[in-house]
């Protein structure tokens, strides 16, 4: 699997697209906006895109989704369902934040820890990782041995949880009973800001490493 990390939104979110080396076939996690950027992306790599995935639904991440789903003629796949109050929402999302109004939109497939998802034939796990947002998930492909984790954690951080059904607690022991274990040389795609790796973090992230445990 391949990918590109394409920054949107006055947020700077980590847009990624990801795709199969030997198909080509593509998709694009968590277009928050600036779909000229992502649209550029998909052009300069020559892949085909199938569908939408998504790790949680603030506007940031889950923004430009139904436009680009409409365009594209996309399935959208993603988060679990309990963050379709967040998809519900998106619109007072967009005059908090001052985004454009995005499209309210229902997904194809609502994910649960465990499933799968395939991209051409490549297959990344599913794992549901309440805090942040309740309906969370993360997407693991451990052939690569690489995660998309949005906004549960971060480079020497981790996701904010006081937004509405967020909590610190738990959001403490997604990352460090449901991703910590996946292996220290797991390197994640954050939803903002630089990559780095599950070993970096047990060591150095002040809110989960073991130091701390």
């Amino acid at each position: 699997m391949n990918y590109r990390i394409i920054p949107v939104t006055p947020f700077q979110q980590n847009c990624t697209l990801i795709w199969c080396d030997t198909t080509r076939q593509a998709a694009v996690v968590d277009p928050g906006g600036d779909l000229d950027r992502i649209r550029a992306a998909i052009a300069e790599e020559g892949v085909s895109v199938e569908k939408i995935l998504l790790t949680h639904a603030h506007i940031d991440h889950a923004g430009g989704t139904a436009e680009l789903a409409k365009e594209l003629s996309l399935p959208i796949e993603g988060p679990q369902k309990d963050d379709d109050f967040w998809i519900q929402a998106l619109p007072q999302q967009s005059q908090m934040f001052g985004f454009p109004v995005p499209e309210v939109f229902t997904p194809d497939r609502w994910l649960e820890d465990g499933d799968t998802v395939t991209v051409g034939n490549v297959e990344l796990q599913v794992i549901h990782t309440p805090g942040h947002t309740p309906g969370h998930v993360v997407f693991y492909e451990p052939a690569t041995q690489l995660a998309l984790v949005g906004d549960v954690l971060f480079q020497g951080s981790i996701g904010r949880t006081d937004f509405p059904k967020g909590d610190h607690d738990t959001l403490i022991r997604s990352i460090r009973e449901k991703l910590f274990p996946l292996g220290d040389n797991v390197r994640f795609i954050p939803g903002h800001g630089p990559m780095s790796d599950f070993g970096t973090e047990r060591q150095t992230n002040p809110f989960v490493s073991d130091r701390w445990g």
